[in-house]
């Protein structure tokens, strides 16, 4: 796995631990409460470690442990959005960005307001959007298996 790839993992853990109702903030506390849920051999504060500072990547089971934990999907968390992932080379040519259909009288509104806005709101006003997005797809409820 490639170090890229590692860290992207480390920055999904962070935020999935962020999360929680219960803030977990050293790797030894990422290491006990993971090891209360693991069912297979425990790990290490020095693994948490690992995974936190991008450095390592949990094994599939673990990955599958963690995920339940904090009720995230496993192949986001090991892999991230598809969004996130390179895309194949399109040849040269432009990638096509996805068709969306006519704006609602609701959605026009809400574009004509975000225009009205300063940078630094509409910069906000973007992040949050982002942010809400972003929840949606990592708090998704996993497909059933």
């Amino acid at each position: 796995m490639a170090i890229d790839d590692k860290k992207a993992f480390s920055e999904r853990l962070k935020l999935a631990l962020s999360r929680l109702p219960k803030s977990v903030k050293t790797a030894a506390e990422l290491a006990h409460n993971f090891n209360l849920k693991h069912p297979n051999e425990p790990v290490t504060p020095q693994a948490a470690t690992k995974w936190l500072n991008g450095t390592a990547v949990p094994t599939k089971d673990k990955i599958d442990t963690l995920a339940q934990w904090l009720h995230t999907d496993p192949h986001w968390l090991n892999y991230g959005s598809p969004s996130q992932r390179p895309r194949r080379s399109t040849g040269g040519k432009k990638a096509s960005s996805p068709q969306i259909g006519p704006l609602s009288d609701k959605e026009t509104r809400l574009l004509l307001k975000v225009r009205l806005l300063s940078e630094h709101q509409a910069d906000l006003v973007c992040d949050l959007v982002n942010q809400l997005a972003m929840d949606r797809e990592i708090w998704a409820e996993p497909a059933e298996k």
